[in-house]
């Protein structure tokens, strides 16, 4: 339809999400997330690595509007795939790095399954998935980057929700939101192996 080879679909609350071997397919850390997203009917709502589309396509048809993007072209394809076929009407798609697709807008909601896995030299990847996981040598070199700029593009009020690991510093995390005004906290929680799947919620608090 849109120029992908479609391996292998999933049935998550309804969807059907098609997944490509290029893109990072929903696991668990993804539906850690859909069940425990802070989200109002009213939301304009932006997910960063959207991967195929799943989280973005489920928010969308619970909310006014979502903008969704991913550094991978073909998670975008792939999501493209996913909104037209879920007939999702109020979900755009934008390829770019972080905040880079969404330069001076603001929204009520940020989400981001981050690429958390402490990742050497030696274990990355040289293809598209790597992107997906790779979160530097102590996990936190893309989490940091989302963190120091995460207030530039929220509303007054706005909230925050990020999936992150207990490998890669979850209390650094809640501190470094804390510093920026949020009332931040874990709200929901996966052993998953050898870690703890983490879902972390703020909330910008602006009468500090």
């Amino acid at each position: 339809m849109i120029g992908i080879k479609v391996i292998t679909m999933i049935e998550y609350e309804g969807l059907l999400i098609y997944t490509i071997p290029e893109v990072y397919e929903p696991a668990e850390d993804t539906y850690l997330l859909a069940k425990n997203l802070d989200i109002q009917r009213k939301d304009e709502v932006l997910e960063i690595g959207t991967g195929t589309g799943l989280i973005a396509v489920y928010t969308a048809q619970r909310t006014k509007n979502v903008v969704a993007t991913d550094i991978n072209e073909h998670a975008i394809k792939c999501a493209l795939k996913n909104t037209i076929s879920n007939k999702t009407y109020n979900l755009e798609l934008r390829q770019g790095d972080l905040f880079e697709p969404v330069q001076g807008e603001k929204f009520d909601l940020i989400l981001f399954n981050t690429p958390y896995l402490p990742t050497s030299e030696d274990e990355k990847l040289d293809d598209e998935l790597n992107a997906a996981f790779d979160g530097g040598e102590d996990g936190r070199e893309t989490i940091d980057k989302f963190i120091d700029e995460v207030t530039d593009y929220l509303k007054e009020s706005g909230r925050v929700q990020l999936v992150q690991s207990s490998l890669s510093d979850n209390e650094k995390t809640l501190q470094r939101l804390e510093a920026l005004g949020f009332e931040a906290e874990i709200t929901a929680r996966e052993k998953c192996f050898f870690e703890e799947i983490v879902v972390i919620t703020g909330k910008l608090n602006k009468s500090d």
